[in-house]
């Protein structure tokens, strides 16, 4: 239902703000699996769980859904069997899982009260003016998708109830203090680790000859293909060009006035000064402030005082003075305070994130009303936005119901809506193109599987909130080996790299047998003329060493009486060799820090916890599905 609403009102202006709420819990894709029946006879209904039917109407409805969505991603191209009868199982199995976690909450006991019901309803964006509930803007809404509003409060009842249910599942997961304790001990371990860098550079191989760069470059040819791409010629509505062709009238622009006049006005300001004290000893640039602010109030000139003391590179060489400004262009203590004060009053000091500030109010121009007037350009800018908004969406639904016919033509969509038309000669997989960006929802279309054929039409596809193209693939590029002229340089670097990186490993593993034999790091640095950086404890996310030295102190195991000690690989290069000595965790855990954790792993557990129940509850069901559903 709440889908519903929302599908049969796309395009439309106000569905940019319609926001349903996370009324349904997330299901799992499902697959064919659990309790399935397929001996339906001639039943009237898609499917049955647990007793729970669901309708021939829903689940073509549904599919109706989703099959629009995929003909247009097809270029209104036939969905291939196989697909279609993927998706096809996929949506009834939504509704399934839908169906038999509304007769679970309905089994348990779950309820929304009528109060809860009618906040939730009157919250609702859509169904409000002015910020208000407006019962009648709730009927033109639900009228205009096709739902009542009896039948809009139902599904908005099962989905708080479905949403109950998941609240309660991931409310009862909980740490234990041992638990915590252990989490964090583990987390916030910290390794004693000395190593040892082989730069890559000191085991520079000989002159790679032309052979061994051929041989590389056929071994490793699926490194260097040119990106998948796309000849497009592309037709695009934009909502600033909309706008501009908009006609505003004088009598439509004293309407808006008329109707918005209470909320047109000229914000107050407020002329100050300010002195700013800063210091790194916090306490140290508090009792300056106190005594600067003691100066100011017993008389001593304030722009004066501020070229003295203030730390502001902004204003202290014009006596303080921040001119006039509205209350946003200040940092909320520092409004708030002014804001407060009564012309002639000094106040501080008053901490903010860029110090103390002591403050002289000198003057306040009171705010008021716009005149028609000083409001034109905004209420003109505010119309012709509104109503490009609305054509926006009537042309968004013109060109996908256009675009979807037999013959379609690019060329005579964009005459006849009058769309700027481009051309773009190499689309490219995963990075787009300049004109029209790499917008995912344009990817998908151009290179979805199977793709969009050749010569038809696609979309229309939003790349923004004020965009949208309609688009023509002309020619297809698969993916082809770059020319070896090309890519040499890249290629001898790679191997000039890789040799060196691999003389260096061979060199750290020699290094570490003879650490192992009783060398020490002092005389094994010497002879590899490299230094040797006294032991020191780490953490697991300490940047401060390579991560693949981080990575393998806290991978090996704890030492027991003598050093663990690794040769390694670096990934740019060169080689590692690391000891492990110690390890601890901390003595004291910082509570706050302790109490986020307990919350983010509760959290990850109680989603875990509710999907497995979710995918339990489907997987236990008793279900039926009609073989014929969908014909």
């Amino acid at each position: 239902m709440l889908q519903r609403i929302g599908d049969s009102l796309k395009g439309q202006k106000w569905l940019a703000y319609l926001v349903l709420g996370a009324l349904a819990l997330v299901f799992a894709a499902w697959g064919a699996y659990g309790v399935v029946n397929l001996s339906f006879g001639g039943s009237n209904y898609a499917a049955e769980a647990d007793g729970s039917k669901i309708s021939l109407e829903e689940a073509r409805n549904a599919w109706l859904r989703q099959q629009t969505q995929w003909q247009q991603r097809l270029g209104g191209a036939d969905i291939p069997p196989e697909l279609r009868n993927k998706l096809q199982d996929q949506v009834l199995e939504g509704l399934i899982s839908k169906a038999l976690l509304t007769q679970r909450t309905r089994n348990l006991g779950y309820r929304v009260s009528q109060d809860a019901l009618r906040e939730a309803v009157q919250s609702e964006q859509a169904f409000q003016v002015g910020g208000q509930y407006s019962p009648e803007a709730a009927k033109a809404a639900l009228a205009q998708a096709g739902v009542s509003l009896q039948a809009y409060e139902d599904d908005l009842r099962t989905s708080v109830q479905r949403v109950q249910l998941e609240g309660g599942i991931r409310a009862s997961d909980f740490l234990t203090p041992i638990e915590l304790t252990r989490l964090t001990d583990l987390e916030d371990q910290e390794r004693e680790v000395r190593y040892l860098v082989l730069p890559v550079d000191r085991f520079k191989s000989a002159s790679i000859d032309d052979a061994a760069v051929q041989a590389y470059y056929q071994a490793h040819q699926g490194q260097y293909m040119t990106p998948e791409s796309a000849h497009l010629q592309f037709a695009e509505l934009r909502l600033e060009a909309l706008a501009a062709q908009q006609s505003v009238s004088d009598a439509d622009l004293r309407a808006a006035y008329a109707k918005n006049k209470s909320r047109l006005e000229v914000p107050e300001k407020r002329h100050a000064r300010h002195i700013l004290i800063t210091g790194k000893d916090d306490a140290a640039a508090l009792a300056q402030a106190q005594q600067v602010l003691a100066q100011a109030k017993a008389g001593k000139d304030f722009g004066e005082l501020a070229k003295q003391y203030s730390q502001d590179p902004g204003s202290a060489h014009n006596g303080g003075d921040l001119g006039w400004a509205e209350r946003s262009s200040f940092v909320a203590p520092f409004a708030d305070a002014l804001f407060g004060m009564s012309v002639g009053e000094i106040k501080g000091p008053v901490k903010t994130q860029f110090g103390y500030h002591i403050i002289r109010l000198e003057e306040i121009q009171a705010g008021k009303g716009k005149s028609f007037d000083e409001a034109r350009s905004e209420l003109e800018s505010q119309l012709r936005r509104d109503r490009a908004t609305d054509r926006f969406g009537e042309v968004q639904e013109q060109l996908q119901a256009r675009a979807a016919e037999p013959g379609a033509d690019l060329n005579s969509l964009a005459q006849q809506y009058s769309l700027p038309a481009g051309d773009v000669a190499s689309f490219l997989k995963g990075a787009g193109a300049p004109q029209l960006g790499a917008a995912p929802a344009l990817q998908e279309l151009v290179f979805a599987d199977p793709p969009l054929p050749l010569g038809r039409l696609g979309g229309p596809v939003l790349l923004g909130d004020d965009r949208l193209v309609i688009v023509k693939v002309l020619e297809r590029r698969k993916p082809q080996p770059r020319p070896l002229a090309e890519v040499r340089e890249g290629i001898l670097a790679t191997m000039i790299r890789e040799r060196g990186t691999q003389a260096a490993l061979k060199a750290a593993e020699t290094a570490r047998d003879k650490l192992q034999g009783g060398a020490s790091f002092e005389a094994v640095a010497q002879e590899l003329k490299v230094a040797a950086d006294p032991a020191h404890f780490v953490g697991r996310r300490d940047p401060s060493i390579p991560a693949p030295v981080r990575d393998a102190v806290f991978a090996a195991p704890r030492p027991a009486g003598k050093p663990v000690l690794r040769a390694l690989a670096l990934g740019d290069g060169g080689a590692a060799v690391v000891a492990l000595t110690r390890v601890r965790t901390a003595a004291e855990h910082d509570q706050p820090m302790q109490a986020n954790r307990a919350m983010q792993e509760t959290e990850r557990q109680g989603t875990d916890d509710a999907m497995a129940y979710v995918e339990e509850v489907r997987r236990t069901a008793d279900v039926r599905k009609n073989p014929k559903a969908f014909e």
